[in-house]
């Protein structure tokens, strides 16, 4: 059995728990996985850095240091973490402000405080919050994204280049291209057509012989050894550049300018919420395919220290990767050390093959993530949410189509509000049904036909007790108060039900106890649980009603109401109504009667 240091190990570096499970097999997964992200990541690191004018190495720092440190620490086995399109436009944004000779110690600053919020939200286990954002959002943006990356890829397959304003909406500046780029270039076309078609043969192979081939890997390697065949003098243009320098990145203590630092705190906050938000989004729209169990806070966690580690080794912010964890995912990652190849992978390519990294053909990369994208959508999934309420359907909806209008960064926030918005009036819901004793002294919930008591009544809560039930706790007590008869002496609320007391619903609750003393009416609370009895104690309500009066839960079910409906009677005296099943019970003076439930 682990000792409870290797526990704390497990459980802090998740891939290193992985390694006690570990096979081959595992291996040969990881390797083909992490080589393949690899070689997708060199150029998109690249592409990613020059959206906000940083040097193209930053970009291979950033893919080398945060992916390994956050697949050593994700929750995600398949989760590849490091520069993305979303984090690198909204750090163009907030660099703005920034004289340009100063932006880029300013984004390693950033990425120190970044990862920083990151990490004091995982430790506040706020993470765990992301339950309550529904699936669909994870869908609809899975299904959004894809569409983007589909649209976004069309201009490096027909090397289309518009001259748009980079600021411009994505879809603005694609149809810029489109009707501003010229002719289509069909060596491009034919480079990136090859590759679909090659990654497609290999899956086949794959599944048809077993032979656990890179397809995605062997595909690029495939397409570049067509295209310098053909042109050896890379004349045509269509291959990657440039050349990278062969240097890895070494420590560096982030310089810290605290006037720079408070202008740019409001920008870090929102990329920080970002980040989360769309590492938590891949996080869980991959783990809906594998059945895997994450751990939120851990997730918040390995984004925080990755981004934190990256700001010592000259690295921007980034976050969990669209492409790249779905390609890590369909080239068949089986932990979360395919992480870690694909960060050596890129630092091998920086060492060894970065004069070669130029002959991978943009194209290729183009056919690969077209590929990707149309895999990320399975249509099962799409119509069972569709089809199952109308809520799932209007956040899908809503999310998918403002990742296309909008943004993906904030259609993941649409998609949370919208959630909170449907989620937060079915929460703040109560129910509150009147109880009746039978003439053959059986408790249930009263109907049509049931004769009113005049003397005693007694009602059942159950729901959530936070400030969002307030007002329709207040409807309920309110109705229960002036439907009650001049002749009641006693009123029993079973509480045994209701969850998460707050200070608001306190206060409504004592308000309507200080109006039923008013009226002179006992008030006996019954069912009443630990957490509920101290909330209780704290507020002065035990006080107001009577300690006597407050009958805690029991072993048995509804016992604790049993014995305020027996106080009750005693209270009554001889006030019976007619009707009153116990008014025999009454007259022939039986204190050992008791209720079937």
């Amino acid at each position: 059995m682990p000792s409870p240091f290797a526990n704390a190990i497990y459980q802090f570096v998740p891939a290193i728990d992985s390694l006690r499970n570990y096979s081959l097999g595992y291996l040969k997964r990881d390797v083909f996985a992490g080589l393949t992200v690899a070689a997708v990541a060199v150029p998109q690191a690249m592409a990613y850095a020059s959206i906000f004018g940083m040097p193209v190495e930053m970009g291979l720092y950033t893919a080398i240091v945060m992916t390994a440190v956050g697949a050593l620490l994700d929750s995600s086995k398949q989760l590849i973490n490091g520069p993305t399109n979303a984090i690198s436009i909204a750090m163009l944004s907030a660099l703005s402000i920034v004289p340009k000779e100063a932006q880029v110690s300013a984004a390693i600053m950033m990425a120190f405080f970044i990862g920083l919020i990151q990490t004091i939200i995982a430790l506040l286990r706020f993470g765990d919050l992301s339950r309550f954002v529904s699936h669909a959002v994870v869908v609809g943006f899975t299904l959004g994204a894809s569409i983007l990356l589909f649209l976004d890829q069309l201009k490096n397959v027909f090397r289309l280049k518009g001259a748009s304003d980079p600021h411009d909406h994505f879809l603005v500046r694609f149809w810029t291209d489109m009707t501003q780029g010229g002719s289509v270039h069909w060596n491009s076309v034919g480079i990136a057509v090859l590759t679909i078609v090659a990654a497609i043969g290999f899956r086949y192979l794959n599944n048809r012989f077993k032979l656990g081939l890179p397809e995605l890997l062997l595909a690029i390697a495939l397409a570049g050894a067509v295209l310098y065949a053909l042109d050896p003098n890379q004349a045509d243009g269509t291959i990657r550049g440039p050349i990278v320098n062969a240097e890895l990145p070494s420590f560096h203590v982030p310089e810290i300018d605290w006037t720079l630092a408070r202008n740019l705190s409001s920008s870090a906050a929102a990329i920080a919420f970002l980040g989360l938000l769309e590492a938590v989004a891949m996080a869980k729209s991959i783990a809906s395919k594998t059945g895997q169990k994450l751990d939120m806070n851990q997730q918040c966690l390995s984004e925080g220290l990755a981004n934190i580690a990256g700001s010592f080794f000259r690295c921007f912010p980034g976050s969990g990767s669209l492409t790249r964890s779905y390609i890590n995912h369909t080239a068949g990652a089986a932990t979360q050390w395919s992480g870690v190849i694909s960060a050596l992978g890129v630092a091998s390519t920086i060492l060894v093959l970065a004069p070669f990294a130029r002959y991978v053909p943009k194209a290729a990369l183009a056919g690969v993530l077209i590929l990707t994208a149309t895999r990320m959508n399975e249509l099962k999934t799409l119509s069972y949410y569709w089809k199952a309420t109308k809520f799932d359907r209007w956040i899908l909806v809503a999310t998918a189509l403002s990742s296309i209008l909008i943004s993906v960064e904030f259609c993941i926030l649409i998609g949370i509000f919208l959630s909170f918005a449907f989620y937060v009036p079915r929460a703040a819901k109560i129910k509150v049904n009147e109880l009746t004793v039978t003439s053959d002294r059986v408790i249930r919930e009263v109907v049509s036909s049931d004769l009113p008591c005049s003397y005693i009544r007694v009602f059942n809560f159950e729901g959530e007790m936070f400030f969002g039930c307030a007002p329709e706790l207040e409807r309920y007590l309110d109705t229960i108060f002036e439907d009650s008869p001049d002749s009641l002496k006693v009123i029993v609320l079973r509480l045994k039900r209701v969850n998460n007391p707050d200070a608001v619903c306190m206060d409504v609750l004592q308000r309507f106890v200080e109006k039923m003393h008013e009226r002179k009416v006992v008030v006996l609370l019954s069912g009443i649980r630990e957490s509920m009895a101290q909330t209780l104690k704290n507020v002065g309500i035990t006080r107001l009603v009577g300690e006597e009066n407050v009958y805690r839960e029991e072993s048995e079910i509804w016992a604790s109401t049993v014995t305020a409906m027996k106080k009750g009677y005693s209270l009554l005296g001889n006030s019976h109504c007619q009707h009153c099943p116990n008014r025999a019970i009454a007259r022939e003076q039986r204190t050992d009667w008791s209720y079937m439930i």
